[in-house]
């Protein structure tokens, strides 16, 4: 790991290209990155820099969609105070009898996460805006659910262990940690009241599958791709409408640094954040400046850069070589970029497929839900898909396959694997403009009615939901009420089943497995 006195050089940090210098040189490095120290100067630049109250009093920020601000300058002191107090909490709340061994353990982890956990202060909303740095952690105690896991990834690196790496989901982060990765370990949150779960496993079946984890095919990130993850994080907002230039071009010219070096070519989120700056940064009139001379690819140059709509495809390219297409962004990043250039039907057919990528979304939702204490799909869940669903005539939901398998853990990933494949096709004819794309929309629609689309239910909920999703009328009232209602799911408990097997088959249909593995 290289040591914090490597970079003090850079200081004091008053211009992107400064920011940029750090980054590249990291590049240049043999040793791996050090995450604390990495988030601190980002973090420091985008929190000074989207503070509304040091922004310049003379610009009207009611008739501007993004305006530019004067960057801060991050003196070296700062930055090492900061830092030092990092390290000194880390070594100061873990005990040293954990860190023995070459790889970590899940108590250390737990350990680490706690010592995170208990320094955020509990007044705050954990979803606004630039709470994902350490600087924030170090400068007024609150981070959001990636920030924390981070924290805990660059916890561990300062303490030494260099095999816990961040995992990401589209929506969630955890870590994974040990012997070739194989642990993971929750060390954050996923809503109210899910604090006592850092340090379990993610855990396999049901949950391990579901749409939180990206069917269990997360972004495992190296060191570089954790640095991708940092940066990929940055959030250029001011006001809900309103984004700071300065950040916003920061974060553009780091992402394609890191993109022309190769670390995101396994991160379709980033793929698809690059697309959107990018789009942005020609919209905005604000072409790139001279600094740009500097971000060369390490070892070479590269002066052919792709557009936005080939960033899309790169992020779909990257989710299916390396997820299984189980990434749904890349998807609605493409839609929404054919619907901002008034390409509707490129724009429907990215959506189709990002639909298929989540089409066990609700049934997986029920799934979770059953044998739990509360009703987890709610109205504000219920009003949504009853509306979704509201949108087909009969004649079309009648065109629907639904089996329905509730005793049946295992998804047929057979016939998935069938279905993306159809879906891919149709995809790859949109994104390379194949002759077949010029089809009427009648006989797109035929294609697609001949198709017959299959859905396998898993969950009794929305099994139970067949006859009035297929019915000619469709009743929302009765769906909603059913979608609301607490599953009062009870199944027989085999009478030879022991309780210490029973923690270790998550998969068991009985109602101890499912306990268990809610508790996991």
């Amino acid at each position: 790991m290289s040591t914090i006195s490597e970079y003090k050089h850079s200081f004091p940090i008053d211009s992107i290209k400064k920011v940029c210098k750090i980054f590249e040189e990291q590049l240049r490095s043999q040793n791996e990155p050090d995450l604390a120290l990495f988030s601190i100067i980002v973090g420091a630049v985008e929190n000074n820099l989207t503070n509304v109250k040091n922004s310049d009093k003379d610009v009207n920020l009611a008739t501007n969609k993004f305006i530019k601000m004067k960057f801060p300058s991050i003196e070296w002191e700062e930055v090492k105070s900061l830092y030092e107090r990092f390290i000194t909490l880390m070594r100061a709340g873990v005990d040293a009898k954990l860190l023995s061994g070459e790889f970590a353990t899940r108590d250390l982890v737990k350990r680490v996460a706690d010592v995170v956990w208990n320094s955020l202060t509990r007044s705050y909303y954990k979803d606004r805006a630039h709470l994902q740095s350490i600087y924030s952690f170090l400068t007024g105690n609150k981070l959001d659910c990636f920030g924390v896991a981070f924290a805990v990834t660059a916890g561990c690196q300062v303490l030494g262990k260099k095999d816990v790496h961040l995992a990401l989901s589209e929506d969630h982060a955890w870590v994974v940690f040990g012997k070739d990765g194989k642990d993971t370990a929750e060390v954050t949150w996923h809503g109210k009241g899910n604090e006592d779960k850092r340090g379990r496993s993610v855990g396999d079946g049901v949950l391990a599958r579901s749409w939180l984890y990206v069917a269990g095919k997360p972004v495992v990130c190296t060191r570089m791709m954790e640095l991708a993850a940092l940066v990929s994080s940055i959030n250029p907002t001011l006001t809900p409408t309103i984004d700071v230039h300065e950040v916003a071009q920061m974060q553009h010219k780091l992402l394609w640094l890191l993109y022309d070096n190769g670390h995101l070519d396994a991160y379709p989120m980033a793929l698809g954040n690059l697309g959107d700056l990018d789009e942005y940064m020609r919209i905005s009139n604000c072409p790139e400046d001279t600094e740009d001379s500097m971000l060369i690819k390490v070892g070479g140059s590269n002066n052919t850069k792709p557009d936005s709509a080939a960033l899309y495809v790169q992020a779909i390219r990257s989710a299916r070589t390396h997820y299984e297409d189980r990434h749904v962004y890349p998807y609605t990043f493409q839609g929404g970029y054919y619907h901002r250039h008034k390409m509707y039907k490129e724009a429907f057919n990215a959506w189709a497929c990002a639909g298929d990528v989540i089409r066990q979304f609700y049934d997986g939702i029920c799934k979770w839900e059953e044998g739990s204490q509360t009703p987890i799909l709610h109205i504000g869940w219920a009003k949504p898909l009853v509306s979704t669903i509201s949108k087909f005539d009969a004649e079309v939901r009648a065109q629907v396959h639904i089996i329905c398998s509730p005793d049946n853990e295992e998804p047929a990933e057979e016939k998935k694997i069938i279905d993306n494949d159809n879906v891919k096709k149709d995809n790859d004819i949109w994104n390379n403009n194949s002759d077949s794309a010029e089809m009427s929309v009648r006989e797109q629609l035929t294609a697609a009615v001949n198709s017959r689309p299959r859905v396998t239910l898993y969950s009794h909920k929305m099994a139970a939901l067949k006859p009035l999703l297929l019915a000619e009328r469709l009743n929302t009232h009765a769906l909603q009420l059913q979608l609301t209602a607490q599953s009062q799911l009870q199944r027989p408990q085999a009478p030879t089943k022991r309780r210490d097997d029973d923690d270790h088959s998550p998969a068991a249909p009985t109602a101890r497995a499912k306990r268990a593995r809610r508790e996991r």
